[in-house]
């Protein structure tokens, strides 16, 4: 399985998979890494990034998605994957692409079963007191409101577990790990 954990800047992403990734034993990969030097820039010059800005991150993601799908192993992602297309191109890559060659990207799966979605919610102005007060990080408070305003909460038919960031961090993982279990108990059971 692969436990994408996304939202918004500062709800916790980074902090959920760190404390998952040492309990379950899995690999944590950090979105933030893959981002280009050009995306690191203009975010610390609290400029938004566009969609045309995530596109290599996102595929770059993709292929590490990818990587673990096929080697068969469990693996944690975090990552903003704030609109349905983003999710869509982590899941299936430049094939949810509006192209010539794909004019109708809304055709493939929203989700895949090998692959969750961790929406991490939370209200504006928690997650801004949070930004502000957090330090050495490049994505500065100042642009929450455009993640806010890009976000598409993804839906059910995206797999999605949805978890409230008022929680503690213990006790979103332990929802994240009964959702584990009851996942992999219902592919045994296919």
């Amino acid at each position: 399985m692969i436990y994408i954990i996304m939202g918004v800047s500062g709800c916790g992403k980074s902090s959920l998979g760190m404390f998952l990734s040492e309990k379950l034993g899995w690999p944590l990969h950090e979105g933030d890494n893959f981002h280009p030097q050009a995306n690191i820039d203009k975010m610390s010059r609290g400029e938004p990034l566009t969609d045309q800005d995530r596109l290599p991150w996102l595929l770059k993601l993709h292929e590490v998605i990818e990587s673990e799908r096929c080697s068969g192993s469990d693996a944690l992602v975090a990552c903003s994957a704030l609109k349905r297309q983003y999710r869509q191109i982590l899941l299936h890559g430049s094939k949810a692409l509006t192209s010539s060659s794909n004019p109708y990207p809304d055709i493939l799966p929203p989700s895949s079963p090998d692959v969750c979605f961790v929406f991490l919610h939370g209200d504006y102005n928690f997650i801004h007191q949070r930004m502000v007060a957090r330090r050495g990080h490049y994505m500065k408070a100042d642009l929450l409101r455009s993640q806010f305003d890009s976000l598409e909460p993804p839906l059910d038919d995206e797999n999605v577990l949805s978890l409230d960031i008022r929680k503690s961090i213990a006790d979103m993982a332990a929802e994240v790990e009964k959702h584990i279990v009851s996942s992999k108990s219902a592919a045994a059971n296919l």
